[in-house]
């Protein structure tokens, strides 16, 4: 890391203040180890865990068969036998070979045995659009996730979180989905020298306003926050709201924004019939109706499967003039 004050706040890619997160992990706690496909000599597919195989050696940092159903289920083994895996599934779209092992048996297994089995689990896979990989390795699934009972889902959009999500999601006595969006890994944001664990519970106003709320996570925010700027030349002064845990979802802190703009915009990159959005949307109509001055608006991805040509697959999915477009429709003139 490089930064002008590296006793207080450097700078960091989310790729390294992850491979930082599981390098405190591994050092902390003799139980941890990382498992998946190419995580040790490859490096992991997106660079994160490269060199640590050097480091930890082939009992902490385990290359695993193309099998995501027999891995993530070792994971639910071992963890079961009192180890604190993180296990690496590629993308999210190949998490669904393993959807099984996720939700009958790691999510119920606290439930069925009343209590008796923890599953100190955490499984971290790489989501979203927006690199070119075509529709089998590019969609954002976590609301699909977000459904389940029984885990947490946690969606980092900053380098902060990045970091400070892995050791508070390790020591939760649930399994914890952590979604890394593809396109963040190459973002920069500044790192505390010694940061803090992060609360992976909470929502967190990341600006600040008065016309409208917009609740985003992972890889919208950052287009969330470039809309908001557009739109503060235009006197449009939008709320943006990281939703952070997508299971349990934040409901305070989002009833909290609402009841600040009476207006409520949705990003969320996973299609729009069915989706986090919808239940989001949901859930405000149900609580706070009457603090609502506008209709909710929602931004999603366009409900096909995800294109591999450049410019199609940025017209199907959320950017900052189509999020800043539909606070523009919903606040309808009214600024302010």
């Amino acid at each position: 890391m490089t930064g002008t004050n590296q006793a207080t706040t450097a700078t960091a890619t989310y790729r390294e203040a992850i491979k930082e997160a599981l390098v405190e992990a591994l050092d902390r706690d003799p139980r941890v180890f990382l498992m998946g496909e190419d995580v040790g000599r490859y490096g992991g597919c997106y660079a994160v865990t490269k060199g640590l195989l050097d480091r930890y050696g082939e009992e902490r940092l385990r290359d695993t068969p193309l099998s995501e159903s027999a891995f993530v289920g070792a994971g639910i083994g071992a963890a079961l036998g009192g180890m604190r895996p993180i296990v690496e599934v590629m993308t999210v779209n190949f998490s669904l070979l393993a959807l099984d092992q996720i939700m009958n048996n790691a999510a119920t297994l606290r439930h069925m045995s009343g209590g008796q089995f923890e599953i100190p689990l955490v499984i971290r896979m790489a989501t979203g659009a927006g690199r070119q990989l075509a529709a089998q390795h590019s969609h954002s699934l976590e609301g699909w996730y977000a459904h389940i009972p029984g885990i947490k889902v946690l969606a980092p959009a900053t380098v902060e979180d990045a970091r400070g999500m892995l050791w508070p999601a390790l020591l939760d006595p649930n399994p914890v989905l952590i979604f890394e969006h593809a396109d963040l890994y190459n973002s920069e944001g500044p790192l505390p020298a010694d940061p803090a664990a992060i609360d992976i519970v909470s929502a967190k106003v990341r600006r600040p306003g008065t016309t409208l709320s917009c609740f985003t996570y992972g890889g919208s925010l950052r287009k969330a926050l470039a809309a908001a700027e557009a739109l503060a030349a235009e006197g449009i002064d939008m709320e943006v709201v990281d939703l952070r845990s997508l299971r349990p979802l934040d409901m305070p802190t989002i009833l909290a924004s609402l009841r600040r703009t009476h207006r409520a915009l949705i990003v969320d990159e996973g299609w729009r019939s069915g989706s986090l959005s919808a239940e989001i949307a949901a859930r405000l109509a149900e609580e706070a109706f009457y603090e609502l001055d506008a209709p909710i608006a929602r931004v999603c991805s366009a409900e096909v499967p995800i294109p591999y040509a450049k410019h199609l697959e940025e017209a199907a999915i959320p950017q900052p003039e189509s999020i800043a477009a539909a606070a523009r429709g919903l606040v309808g003139g009214k600024h302010g």
